[in-house]
């Protein structure tokens, strides 16, 4: 039996320009089920980035943002030390046949400090993955 590959998909957002962003690369096309994921950094031991309500505030901004273009979104917030481990666990959590995102702009020393999350993503996750082109075609 076949699935469709945007039946029911998470889309990870980091702000709020990154949702709107996001949002506005996927409305042309036809989308079931939407989930948008904020992932909150935590530590494990060492100091957050940013204060915990701080980042609420970050993804609650992000959520409002995305509705505005897909007002019947579910939303989920996950706390995690890595990021992209975070959203390939959500998407197996809500049986997603699709992770969505749109990649962002990093400079090539964050890339090889902290690593590409975009390569991590496509090669560590068990589901289809869709990266959204930058530019909106009429």
């Amino acid at each position: 039996m076949s699935q469709l590959f945007t039946e029911s998909i998470v889309v990870p957002v980091a702000n709020r320009e990154d949702a709107q962003a996001t949002a506005v690369a996927l409305e042309p096309y036809d989308i079931g089920d939407i989930t948008v994921l904020h992932v909150i950094e935590k530590g494990e031991g060492v100091p957050d980035k940013t204060p915990v309500e701080q980042s609420k505030q970050i993804a609650t901004e992000s959520f409002a943002a995305f509705r505005e273009t897909f007002p019947e979104a579910k939303t989920e917030i996950t706390y995690r030390r890595d990021v992209v481990a975070g959203i390939i666990e959500v998407a197996r959590d809500t049986d997603a046949s699709a992770i969505v995102f749109r990649p962002r702009d990093s400079a090539r020393i964050f890339k090889f400090l902290a690593g590409d999350r975009s390569l991590r993503l496509i090669t560590e996750a068990k589901r289809p993955v869709i990266a959204l082109s930058e530019e909106v075609s009429d």
